[in-house]
């Protein structure tokens, strides 16, 4: 018995995570989450209870950036970079990115989108710099993660694709020491 809630539970999270980021919070209902999963729409209630928190969990569930940040500061841009030319030229890009792209317009989940944009990007990668401004630094590198999702689902890969991976990710190593460089600020007349 309990084997068959723990794979219906996993049927029920997988389904919720791919129709999310295909569809948005708003477009996927729970009769749709039920009908892909093979499941009953009862049991889903039960597992989790309404679908925001059902959504919640499937934030949750996927990975932080993964092995992204685990080098030194001079090398994050660059593997920054890799991260964000991996996803627009993959078929795939990253399944939280497009779940965040296409929910963010929902008032009923805003804070926990916010939260998980916090929690996954922007505090860890703050966390990784030096200096002063970190998290505006911070903030633009995110920004820049988070458009990526954008892009590729209003061009998919088409906008990269004729694009070199090594000239690609030059260009993006470039803009990523851009967003993450101190800058001496000139200083003020007296």
């Amino acid at each position: 018995m309990r084997r068959d809630r723990e794979d219906t539970r996993r049927r029920i999270l997988d389904a919720a995570r791919r129709l999310f980021a295909e569809l948005g919070y708003e477009q996927v209902t729970m009769r749709l989450i039920a009908a892909e999963a093979d499941a009953n729409i009862a049991l889903i209630n039960r597992y989790f209870g309404a679908k925001r928190e059902l959504f919640a969990e499937v934030l949750a569930q996927q990975g932080r950036f993964p092995g992204v940040l685990d080098v030194d500061e001079e090398g994050l841009p660059r593997r920054l970079a890799e991260y964000v030319a991996d996803r627009l030229t993959s078929g795939t890009g990253s399944p939280v990115v497009a779940t965040i792209s296409r929910s963010a317009a929902s008032p009923e989940i805003h804070e926990l989108i916010r939260d998980r944009v916090l929690s996954a990007i922007l505090e860890p990668l703050e966390a990784r710099l030096t200096g002063p401004d970190t998290r505006l630094r911070a903030g633009i590198a995110t920004a820049l993660i988070m458009g990526t999702g954008t892009l590729r689902q209003l061009f998919g890969t088409d906008v990269v694709r004729a694009q070199d991976r090594d000239a690609l990710v030059a260009r993006l190593t470039a803009v990523f020491e851009a967003c993450l460089t101190v800058v001496d600020r000139p200083s003020s007349p007296t």
